[in-house]
């Protein structure tokens, strides 16, 4: 299962890119700032699927940061990448917080289910 985890984490990065760059269809969403939110739950996801493929990320610190270095550069490339790429999306400073928030949240939640699962 371990050797799949890269191929889940690949796909969500895919994924992430794929929906930050598309077209969007106007939608009317009611409650202000709830992208936010779901930016924070897609990267939170990110964050943990890579955390899950690279096995020594469960001991080794430098392995665990630089998971989460590189997803929030990720996260900040694709929102520079909107604005650039596409004539239709825009950056935003809040939504690369929102992406940090959900990678960091990631890290935490790892660290403390790795510590419970290791005193088992």
């Amino acid at each position: 299962m371990k050797g799949k985890i890269i191929f889940i984490a690949l796909g969500i990065t895919l994924l992430i890119c794929y929906l930050s760059l598309k077209k969007l269809s106007s939608l009317q969403i009611q409650v202000s700032h709830i992208d936010k939110v779901f930016h924070a739950i897609a990267y939170f996801f990110l964050g943990i699927s890579w955390l899950l493929s690279f096995p020594k990320s469960y001991s080794n610190k430098v392995v665990k940061y630089t998971i989460l270095i590189c997803c929030v550069l990720f996260g900040i490339i694709i929102e520079i990448s909107q604005s650039t790429l596409t004539t239709y999306r825009t950056a935003s400073l809040l939504d690369a917080i929102a992406n940090t928030v959900g990678v960091v949240v990631a890290v935490i939640v790892f660290k403390s289910i790795y510590k419970k699962i290791i005193a088992i």
